[in-house]
Formats: structure tokens, C-alpha cells, sequence
């Protein structure tokens, strides 16, 4: 199986678009403020937008397809053909793992924080009372999220790197065998003289 650069292409964008979108959903987190009621005493929250929500979401979409999308074409590296045994294998195992961390970590990152970044609390106590706040997303939960979709993206692209030549070694190193066996003068000629024999 070749590379395919098309595939890898795909693989990047959507890593990189997820990744733009998790940094710009860090930099829009819904903000509250306290404000009394003018009806009665007690104080409520007012939010900013929810774009963090949607882009965190987005984000994660967009990393659930390319995950997919690579496992697919792998065969999620269990369900495929044999790979050739050496160091080729060996980084294709390592970097799959690498992958699924990555992945595994930046959705969970992205799926927290869009939760989290969408409650709201309405109200939060009598009015002048002092030390109050509205529950917002801390930061670094969708930056997290960001650096956890590049760790992807690297396990990613090695991991089909790594998983393209072994498989490409094995079926070179069969036909290598079997045009080997063809065209093997020795093995011919003492067929040849095994087939006279038999006639005699």
C-alpha cells in the first residue's frame, strides 16, 4: 500500500482546523457577571456568547472524523493484513498509541470544556452580599485541547507513515520470493530433467 497524499492531506487539515478552532474557543470563554435584579434583592448572572461552545464542539467533530478516517483506511491496524515484522512495525504500534492518547485527551478536553463553558448559573445570592461568582470554564482546558489535537496530528501522520511501509515491505518482500522462485535457473532445469525421467 502507498502513501497516499490525499489521505494525509485530509488528516492535517482537520487536525489544523480543529486545533485553530480549540484555541479560538480558549479565547472566547463565556464570562459572567453579577448583577443585582430589579424586581428584588438577589443578584443573577449575566453571560457573555457561547461561540467557546461551538467551536469547542466543532473542533471535536472534526478530530472524531479524521481519527475515523485513519483508522479506516489502517484498518485500526488490528483488522488488516500482517505487517512485516522489524522497526517499521514497531513505530507503527508505537505511534498508533501515540495517536489514540493524543486523540483520546484532546476529546476529552473539548467535550469538558464545551460542557462546562455552556452552564450557566442564573442566581447566586441576596444582593450586597460580597465574594460572589458566576461559574465559568478556568483556563487552559481548550488550550489543553489544542496541544492535545498537534500531539494527534504527529502521532497521526508517523503512524501512517510507519504503517504504509511495513505493509509495503511485506508485499514487496512476497513478490521479491516469488519472482525469485521463477526465475531461478537451478529450479527450472531440475524440473525440466525430473519431467524427461517420468516419461522414460
Amino acid at each position: 500500500m502507498a502513501i497516499s497524499i490525499s489521505i494525509l492531506a485530509v488528516i492535517t487539515s482537520l487536525h489544523l482546523i480543529a486545533f485553530v478552532l480549540a484555541i479560538g474557543a480558549e479565547r472566547r470563554r463565556s464570562t459572567g457577571v453579577v448583577v443585582p435584579d430589579e424586581y428584588d434583592e438577589r443578584t443573577y448572572c449575566v453571560y457573555s456568547t457561547d461561540a467557546s461552545t461551538t467551536y469547542g464542539l466543532s473542533a471535536f467533530a472534526l478530530l472524531l472524523v479524521s481519527q475515523a478516517l485513519l483508522n479506516g483506511v489502517t484498518r485500526c491496524l488490528c483488522f488488516g493484513r500482517g505487517l512485516m515484522s522489524g522497526s517499521s512495525k514497531t513505530f507503527a504500534v508505537f505511534f498508533f498509541v501515540v495517536s489514540w492518547v493524543g486523540f483520546v485527551g484532546a476529546e476529552a478536553c473539548l467535550l469538558a470544556g464545551s460542557a462546562r463553558n455552556a452552564y450557566h448559573t442564573k442566581y447566586r445570592g441576596w444582593f450586597g452580599v460580597r465574594d460572589l461568582s458566576c461559574a465559568s470554564l478556568r483556563k487552559g482546558v481548550f488550550a489543553a485541547g489544542a496541544a492535545l489535537s498537534i500531539v494527534s496530528l504527529v502521532g497521526s501522520i508517523l503512524y501512517y507513515w510507519a504503517h504504509t511501509k511495513a505493509d509495503t515491505g511485506g508485499w514487496q518482500k512476497h513478490r521479491n520470493e516469488g519472482l525469485g522462485m521463477t526465475n531461478n535457473p537451478t529450479t527450472f532445469q531440475g524440473d525440466q530433467k525430473n519431467s524427461e525421467f517420468e516419461k522414460v
